[in-house]
């Protein structure tokens, strides 16, 4: 999510999964009638379940919708919507069968069809999500139970992908009495946006109870749910900006989860009656370059955007923001995925960097505009972190102006003229390697070559990735794993992602909380809660 996701915090993401409560349940008797209370900083720009793409999204979405299937804690997918699956051995031909007991919350049942249309409005409403349906050529429903996926090329991946909880299945019926529409002309006639902030359509443990922007999200139980029903009558996500908000909350009872509390916040936790857990995550958080940007002072040529990455201390970075509780991560594929093991830390050279703005015809520098949206992500407060951002390119000459916004105000102006330098966040969306390539690299319609201003600037596409790409989805082990290290290098040699830190997880709650652990595809899985 990408930013996510996160997205893409994010989304959502995929972390290491750390069992850090007891994941049993309650049954549904002995339901806690209490609300649950969690404080985030919320980053929804919609509850539209084909528009969100964020790491609330992931919580939100995984809470009232559901897809055909899931990732455990092992990352083995596992059914959910889809009682079975078969994949034909070329890997472009996916067949899933639907689970007959699947239900909506109003009682209607889940049906093919309405899987096919989530996913084609998914891919024509051209939101930051659609990229999950790119592989997809043909999708077709020969009865209410079956879905057969043809993919364009073999997509050892796509099973992976259906997990992700931004693939999730939407009761087309209601969403369409809504205005919902899952043709091309999505993108300027649906009129379902503002009923999806007031209302939920999915077959989840939850449902929608009520939403206020920038002041909390409130979810109920899905009295009519077809599985095993939430042990939580309710849950309430507050939002709080930052750590020591959220930390003040869980320690005076007013919440019971934080799920941004920063490294030094967490050490005056330590010793209260307050549980924290940390452990690595594939999170990360990454500052981008615009060379198409209109707003650009001067061209973002290979060599500019080298001499920007030299000047940036990244162990400074990581100290300063997070107390060195995180990791260097050198390209956009988390440490952990295929592909990513083997990369040296990105080096720190003011004075090579000094030089390399010379050779373009800098000596003296320039101005660059940074704009970026006001976040508390895994405990990186961006603001902080593009200030340092700031004193380390003053050091080769480029001064920056920073603009703080709100994420919605960011993603319109990202998506439109570009931003010449930015930083964000992102957490995976599904276990595997492709979803990186679909999001950063200089593919022509990926997210990032889009934002990039490639059709204004098409130098900056990288076909070397592209056959990378393709090559990878069709191999398997050991070789599949070299493709994808070869096109991380690549992305890390076209310096318009430059990735920073992966913090480590940092999870807090009150000890009467059962249950609690981050998830593969919901970031935080609402339905496995209890008191």
């Amino acid at each position: 999510m990408s930013s996510s996701r996160y997205r893409r915090m994010g989304a959502a993401g995929l972390m290491l999964i750390a069992a850090m409560a007891a994941t049993g349940r309650g049954p549904a008797f002995a339901a806690d009638d209490k609300p649950l209370v969690v404080a985030r900083d919320l980053d929804f720009p919609s509850l539209d379940p084909q528009r969100a793409f964020c790491d609330s999204c992931m919580i939100y979405n995984s809470a009232v919708y559901q897809s055909l299937v899931t990732l455990d804690k092992d990352n083995k997918v596992v059914p959910v919507l889809a009682s079975k699956w078969e994949i034909s051995p070329d890997q472009t031909k996916f067949t899933f069968t639907i689970d007959p007991k699947a239900k909506f919350a109003d009682g209607s049942p889940v049906e093919s069809n309405d899987v096919k249309w989530s996913w084609e409005r998914l891919k024509n409403m051209k939101g930051s999500a659609a990229f999950f349906m790119g592989s997809v050529a043909k999708l077709e429903t020969p009865d209410p139970k079956t879905l057969v996926v043809t993919t364009k090329s073999p997509n050892s991946e796509f099973i992976n992908i259906t997990a992700s909880s931004f693939m999730n299945v939407v009761n087309s019926k209601l969403a369409m009495q809504h205005g919902a529409k899952s043709d091309e002309t999505a993108p300027t006639a649906d009129t379902s946006e503002a009923w999806f902030l007031a209302h939920s359509a999915g077959s989840g443990p939850f449902v929608l109870d009520g939403y206020e922007p920038n002041v909390e999200l409130r979810l109920k139980r899905n009295e009519g749910y077809w599985g095993k029903p939430a042990a939580l009558k309710e849950v309430i996500i507050r939002a709080v900006k930052d750590a020591v908000s959220q930390a003040q909350m869980l320690q005076n009872g007013t919440a019971d989860i934080a799920m941004q509390i920063d490294p030094e916040t967490a050490k005056q936790l330590q010793g209260s009656n307050v549980k924290v857990e940390t452990a690595p995550s594939f999170n990360f958080i990454y500052v981008a370059l615009s060379p198409g940007a209109k707003a650009n002072k001067v061209p973002l040529t290979p060599e500019v955007r080298e001499a920007i990455s030299l000047a940036l201390d990244r162990k400074g970075i990581l100290d300063l923001t997070l107390g060195g509780q995180g990791r260097l991560i050198s390209t956009p594929i988390p440490l952990g995925f295929p592909g990513s093991r083997g990369f040296a830390d990105q080096p720190t050279d003011v004075e090579k960097a000094k030089a390399l703005l010379a050779k373009a015809g800098y000596p003296d520098g320039f101005e660059l505009a940074a704009a970026f949206p006001a976040l508390n992500v895994y405990g990186v407060d961006l603001s902080l972190l593009m200030q340092k951002v700031q004193q380390d390119l003053a050091k080769i000459g480029i001064k920056v102006t920073l603009e703080p916004m709100q994420f919605s105000n960011w993603r319109e102006r990202v998506n439109g003229d570009g931003i010449p330098l930015t930083a964000v966040y992102y957490a995976p969306d599904y276990f595997g390697t492709s979803q990186y390539l679909d999001y950063f690299a200089m593919i022509p319609g990926t997210n990032w070559s889009k934002r990039a201003g490639a059709s204004r600037d098409p130098s900056i596409l990288n076909p070397r990735i592209a056959d990378l790409y393709k090559k990878a989805l069709a191999a398997s082990g050991d070789d599949a794993e070299k493709l994808w290290h070869q096109a991380g290098q690549e992305m890390i040699d076209d310096r318009i992602i430059l990735t920073l830190v992966s913090p480590d997880l940092i999870l807090t709650y009150n000890p009467d909380i059962k249950g609690v652990h981050y998830s593969t595809s919901a970031m935080l899985s609402l339905a496995d809660l209890s008191r």
